[in-house]
């Protein structure tokens, strides 16, 4: 929810701390540093969170965003009951960009420039989707479809990228992998019981299969379209 400055001149104390048992300042907002610091998360994940609606925030006449802190602290709360569900994308998204920068992935290497920008939003769509997806919120059915049309869209910026099917799969497993290992990681780092990480990978793997089936379904739009621009061209070379 994104709150003008007018709006918080009329904004009060209580609305601002109500949402959060903890002893706050009375309107007290954050900058965006301080939130980060709050919640040991990222800047892009915290900008993520705010245009999601999970955290109030204003602009400054300056154009600075400022976060409710009753909002920030009520994230940490719930952080700290979910661990470590949520820390499973922030984990994956800095194990896939270590891995994509080393330049330890061949498929990657056959994508421009201009694909990896529009790929990277939805990587990060993804991984949204997982921490939401394990932590259990939200409706779940509704979770999975949006996994597989991400994953239709994913696939379709690599067809048109002229990336293989093969090449593809071997994107979604380098996908898959990195959920898994962060998961793994995740959940010994705060030794959850064996029972209960066995069942969040099987969640994740749920997830993923959505994906797997989006990206197919992608490539199956994308080849009678190629067929059909095959056989223009050949019979434009015939005549």
């Amino acid at each position: 929810m994104l709150w003008n400055y007018q709006d918080l001149r009329t904004f009060t104390a209580h609305d601002v701390s109500g949402a959060s048992s903890a002893p706050l300042d009375s309107g007290r907002w954050l900058t965006l540093g301080q939130a980060c610091r709050l919640l040991n998360v990222d800047e892009s994940t915290l900008r993520r969170w705010a245009d999601a609606g999970q955290v109030r925030t204003f602009r400054t006449p300056g154009g600075h965003r400022r976060f409710a802190e009753g909002d920030v602290r009520e994230i940490m709360l719930g952080r700290s009951r979910q661990a470590p569900y949520t820390d499973v994308g922030d984990l994956a998204t800095k194990r896939i960009r270590r891995q994509l920068t080393r330049g330890h992935e061949d498929w990657y290497a056959h994508v421009d420039p201009a694909q990896r920008e529009k790929l990277r939003p939805l990587g990060r769509r993804l991984m949204g989707l997982v921490a939401a997806y394990v932590a259990r919120r939200g409706r779940r059915a509704a979770l999975l479809e949006e996994a597989r049309t991400t994953g239709a869209e994913y696939g379709l910026e690599l067809a048109r990228a002229g990336i293989s099917l093969t090449q593809a799969m071997r994107g979604f497993t380098f996908f898959r992998r990195s959920l898994d290992q962060s998961a793994k990681q995740a959940l010994a780092k705060t030794g959850t019981p064996a029972a209960a990480s066995i069942d969040v990978c099987e969640q994740i793997m749920v997830l993923a299969d959505e994906v797997l089936l989006g990206i197919a379904c992608a490539y199956d739009a994308a080849l009678p379209a190629a067929d059909a621009n095959r056989h223009r061209n050949g019979r434009a070379d015939d005549g």
